[in-house]
């Protein structure tokens, strides 16, 4: 194994746990010997070895791609260059999230409705779908802008966040002057965010595109990870020749039993330029196997490093979306947490109409209760007064 003969990353982490690599013969080896490796070491790496780290396993000459992470979760971006060895795998794997979407080569027009920074995930897609459509940038454009380019070039699908699809849909009509019937947009795929696979998320959208939803999900460390299939909707299926693909116990960090939720932990197969072995992703999801395949039931549940615990009851932002979708009056929302006598409380703030407002929030707050078994109390926003999203949504904040 090339990775380990060499001094970089996985050298030192496996002499450090006493780990021979050339031992190991049979996957069940490789799952018992080799440690997890955590967004925290990489990290740590990258400082220590600015600016790109040890986790590259070929001459610095060899590598012509440079993406980074958002740094949402860590509060620092991590850089992450490619091989086009590499890259070319990453685009064989979008290519299998098209398919599944049941597009047709030659035929569809796919519109990128983002703008075109330096996230992984944007210019594969983008470069993925150049292979087999006609592919569309819609970086640098406002909302209105982008509708107006949908509806002249025809697209048919639409590829962004689900709030952006949201907050597009919202503007179909009489708010930008683009009329539902001018658009030909069949099919959204989504990613970025859990909404894809949120029942009430996706109902919404299809509801104001008159179009289907495809949840897809993957990460600038590993790439894209997941697609959705016709047969098995509201569900992830795990691209298996791409990913080594682990659900386990946090606390134990053992496999767990299929129809229970855990921690999603990947080993990346194609990507060897950069390669991540037992990736702790931080990802929650809920094991399934169908047909021999690993799928997450309900796409990604939520994040490890969201979960908030309030008076005793672990809460998600994405199950606190799927509540508030219910309700189509509500323009925008955003939760605050705050310390009170030293616990986590929250609170809903939501934009709303103005002669339903109060009806909404005690609707709002009874919802929540019968959810969670808590009070979260809800309260009104000024019009205007929330952020609006086009990359990934913030919607929770400390105060």
């Amino acid at each position: 194994m090339h990775l380990a003969t060499t001094e970089g990353f996985y050298a030192r982490k496996f002499r450090e746990a006493g780990v021979r690599v050339t031992s190991m013969g049979r996957l069940e080896e490789f799952v018992a010997q080799t440690p997890f490796t955590t967004k925290e070491e990489l990290l740590a790496d990258r400082l220590e070895h600015p600016p790109f780290g040890t986790n590259l396993t070929r001459h610095p000459a060899q590598y012509t791609r440079f993406c980074q992470t958002s740094g949402t979760s860590s509060g620092q971006p991590m850089a992450w260059l490619d091989t086009p060895e590499s890259w070319e795998a990453m685009l064989e794997c979008w290519r299998r999230v098209y398919e599944a979407a049941g597009l047709a080569k030659g035929r569809d027009r796919i519109f990128f409705a983002f703008s075109f920074g330096p996230f992984l995930g944007f210019w594969t897609a983008f470069e993925a779908a150049a292979r087999d459509y006609l592919a569309l940038p819609g970086g640098g454009l406002s909302s209105q802008a982008r509708l107006e380019m949908m509806a002249r070039y025809g697209a048919t699908v639409l590829c962004c966040t689900p709030t952006y699809a949201l907050r597009l849909g919202e503007m179909i009509g009489e708010a930008s002057g683009v009329e539902r019937m001018a658009l030909r947009v069949t099919k959204i795929i989504v990613a970025g965010e859990p909404g894809g696979s949120i029942p009430e998320v996706r109902a919404r959208i299809e509801k104001l595109w008159d179009a289907s939803v495809h949840d897809h999900h993957g990460m600038t460390e590993v790439g894209p990870v997941t697609f959705e299939s016709a047969d098995l909707p509201l569900c992830l299926q795990v691209i298996e020749d791409a990913y080594l693909a682990e659900i386990i116990d946090p606390a134990t960090g053992r496999e767990v039993e299929e129809g229970t939720q855990g921690e999603l932990v990947l080993s990346t197969l194609d990507r060897a330029a950069c390669p991540l072995l037992r990736y702790r992703t931080g990802d929650w999801v809920r094991k399934r196997m169908v047909n021999n395949r690993l799928v997450l039931e309900g796409g990604v549940l939520g994040r490890l490093d969201e979960m908030v615990v309030v008076r005793g009851v672990n809460i998600y932002p994405s199950a606190v979306e799927a509540v508030v979708r219910q309700f189509p009056e509500v323009a925008e929302f955003m939760v605050e947490q705050r310390k009170v006598d030293d616990m986590d409380e929250i609170e809903l703030l939501v934009e709303a109409p103005e002669a339903v407002s109060k009806s909404l929030l005690k609707r709002l707050e009874n919802k929540l209760r019968d959810t969670f078994s808590l009070r979260i109390p809800a309260s009104l926003a000024l019009p205007g007064s929330l952020p609006r999203h086009e990359f990934k949504a913030r919607r929770w904040r400390k105060v």
